[in-house]
């Protein structure tokens, strides 16, 4: 197969949609429920482990709606988490772990992951 690469004067555009990926949705909840605005996710990934992850934070407060792939975190701010009525079941997810154990040392209460 030839291929001919021809020059563009008017430059490269357009959109791609890339696979999820476990890292950028963990992260996307967890920032987007300590800034203080709406967070809008595309493509995201409900595996397991960031549905761990997504629950934990509903059980902190965090309103979390789902359309389809995407997900709009309502984030609360820094110090607008509450304490969970129960223990945080992170499952086997070591990310939701390591992150959280951060995010909740420095909050006003205790949780039990």
């Amino acid at each position: 197969m030839d291929w001919k690469i021809k020059k563009n004067t008017k430059g490269l555009k357009g959109e791609i949609e890339v696979p999820p990926d476990k890292s950028i949705s963990h992260r996307s909840v967890i920032l987007g429920a300590l800034a203080n605005a709406k967070c809008h996710v595309s493509n995201f990934l409900f595996s397991d482990d960031c549905i761990r992850t997504l629950e934990a934070f509903r059980a902190m407060g965090i309103r979390i709606d789902q359309e389809g792939a995407n997900i709009t975190v309502f984030g609360k701010g820094l110090r607008g988490l509450k304490s969970p009525l129960d223990a945080l079941c992170l499952g086997n997810s070591g990310t939701s772990m390591r992150v959280l154990s951060g995010v909740l040392a420095g909050q006003n209460f205790g949780t039990i992951l």
